[in-house]
């Protein structure tokens, strides 16, 4: 059996450490992520399910336990080496969506290309064919207030994959839309995904989007329930 895209293993996070408000959030935490599995982690708000995703996609770190991406260990990594390492290898998808209000659609996917060295005329052909892939194609030189609210999640998708990362990471991608437009972006970000291949650790409320991808696993009582 290949090794897995991520692994997480016994991972614990507390916060307000030594003091009487400390918050035991993970506890002993372990989970995988198959190349080109799309799994659901379903759990409670407060849960910790957005710490955990924080802890995978090095936005924070675990106080105890390992983290794997792609057989390497991720212990002990510099600041620098870090974010490198998000840029190239890790998209990020959250229930709002963050969009920089005064570019384009375009630009919006197009700057993170940039930021990761890639020519500029490379770099607004991938987010030209993203937005295509996605059906917004011709809203591509609007800015953000002038795009419904799927519309934006679908340039945050693009804005998500533009590195093509190897791993895509969401927490609540659609939480903020109405069922209708839920059920339509979340299509969208599944062809993506399955397009490109990723793996890809989504966290969502909705059961029946759960449902539709590899797998679903629960997060309960600070571990990971299969």
């Amino acid at each position: 059996m290949s090794e897995p895209l991520l692994s997480l293993e016994a991972i614990t996070k507390a916060y307000n450490k030594g003091k009487p408000a400390e918050v035991q959030v993970l506890r002993g935490a372990t989970l995988t992520v198959a190349k080109g599995e799309v799994v659901a982690l379903v759990a409670p708000s407060g849960a910790g399910k957005s710490t955990l995703l924080h802890i995978a996609g090095l936005l924070d770190t675990a106080d105890s336990g390992q983290m794997r991406l792609g057989g390497t260990d991720y212990a002990g990594l510099s600041d620098q080496a870090r974010t490198e390492t998000r840029r190239r290898d890790i998209g990020f998808i959250y229930q709002f969506h963050h969009l920089l209000p005064e570019f384009s659609a375009l630009e919006n996917i197009t700057l993170p290309q940039l930021a990761n060295g890639t020519p500029k005329p490379q770099a607004v052909a991938r987010a030209k064919l993203l937005l295509d892939q996605v059906g917004i194609g011709p809203r591509a030189d609007h800015r953000p207030a002038a795009l419904s609210g799927g519309e934006q999640q679908r340039v945050a998708f693009c804005r998500a994959l533009a590195n093509q990362p190897r791993l895509l990471l969401a927490d609540e991608p659609t939480g903020n839309l109405d069922p209708a437009t839920s059920d339509q972006v979340f299509s969208a970000l599944m062809a993506l995904v399955r397009e490109t291949g990723l793996s890809a650790l989504i966290a969502t409320h909705n059961m029946e989007l759960a449902a539709r991808m590899d797998r679903v696993v629960r997060l309960e009582a600070g571990q990971v329930v299969l």
